[in-house]
């Protein structure tokens, strides 16, 4: 029975060292790159599953007057998922492509409660106003050359309140270009009927800070912070990070910006944006980031302009990331942009993703899935 017990607490010893760092501090798998390679082989499996938005979709969106739409990033909070969208109309001539359309809103928030994305998202409603239309959140001056809309790129449940983080658009240039007068975030603490801007927080529109993907990741205090993978407006720059700890999410001067790593390998972080570094070097179009739990990798997906959308394999927020490889090809599906993923919905394992995606004809929302290879 000695011998035994011995064994056991040698066991125990051995496997309590391999879940501690040197310092004595478990080891957090997403932030640690050492022991680990790329997995990802490619997908499988492609498939749209069904149309979240428009008048055609299941949703019947054009209820709410919501006959044409873009983006639908997706936020959590508790129970709730919410689909952010950005510029939003009406009636629309038959057989228009693109944006445009009778009752023009810069942004609209549908939400549901379904949890199985199997057979497409199921909204429990919007956001409305008086008259039961879907409400446009963060109005906009709608003047070229000033201020043309405030286009949501993503948002994040953090302290008991929603922040969802937009581009002041200046103007659409050529396709794949505009011009942003700043980014920064709006607040709500009742569930995304009503919204404060946060003057305090704003990057300029010259930074790489303008389109964020972030996600929550605990800490070993028992912490939370949000790391942002960041771009620039358009869709021809390379990926940055920031973060920043929860409880000082509207504290500008808190955020810090990855800057690269120390002789040791570990990552440098800076209260200077300047110095941030490129964590992906790519053309790189409404970005989103999640944590796989089939990979145990961070995952990246983006549009690649001129290929389609592609998806990344990252060991660490800061890399190293891995090829981009194919996820959606652009000459399957002309038009395609913004591939929004969330780890709420995944099946067997994380093996299989579900995502977001608009077509600019016919200018809506729809579901996909796809199956990772490793």
């Amino acid at each position: 029975m000695k011998g035994k017990a011995a064994l056991l607490a040698s066991c125990f010893i051995l496997l309590l060292s391999g879940c501690m760092g040197g310092g004595g501090s478990k080891v957090n798998p997403m932030l640690e790159a050492r022991g680990k390679s790329f997995l990802l082989k490619g997908v499988t499996g492609l498939e749209q599953v069904s149309q979240i938005t428009g008048a055609q979709s299941p949703n019947h969106t054009d209820l709410y007057a919501v006959y044409g739409t873009d983006l639908g990033s997706m936020m959590n909070d508790g129970d709730r998922t919410y689909f952010v969208f950005g510029d939003t109309f009406g009636e629309r001539p038959e057989g228009q492509t693109g944006g445009g359309g009778s009752y023009w809103r810069s942004n609209t928030i549908g939400y549901t409660t379904d949890s199985d994305p199997v057979d497409g998202i199921t909204l429990d409603g919007m956001i409305t106003d008086d008259i039961d239309t879907a409400k446009e959140l963060l109005p906009s001056k709608k003047i070229d050359f000033d201020e043309m809309t405030k286009i949501p790129t993503h948002g994040v449940a953090a302290g008991g309140a929603l922040y969802l983080y937009y581009m002041s658009v200046n103007h659409w240039g050529d396709p794949g270009k505009w011009d942003t007068n700043y980014s920064s975030a709006a607040k709500s603490v009742d569930g995304g009927e009503n919204w404060t801007l946060l003057d305090g927080l704003k990057w300029p529109a010259d930074s790489n800070f303008i389109q964020v993907s972030p996600y929550k990741v605990k800490t070993s205090d028992g912490g939370t912070e949000v790391y942002f993978w960041c771009i620039p407006s358009g869709r021809y720059g390379g990926v940055k990070l920031m973060k920043v700890n929860e409880e000082h999410i509207e504290n500008m001067a808190e955020y810090r910006y990855y800057a690269g790593n120390d002789k040791q390998g570990n990552p440098v972080w800076s209260s200077d944006m300047n110095a941030a570094k490129t964590v992906v070097d790519d053309t790189t179009g409404e970005l989103s980031v999640v944590w796989n739990p089939y990979l145990e990798r961070w995952l990246m997906t983006y549009l690649k302009e001129g290929t389609g959308v592609v998806i990344r394999e990252g060991l660490t927020p800061w890399g190293p990331w891995g090829e981009a490889l194919d996820l959606v090809k652009a000459e399957e599906y002309p038009g395609l942009y913004a591939p929004f993923m969330n780890d709420r919905y995944t099946a067997d394992g994380g093996k299989t993703i579900y995502f977001t995606l608009s077509l600019w004809d016919p200018y809506n929302v729809f579901w996909f899935k796809a199956s990772l290879e490793k």
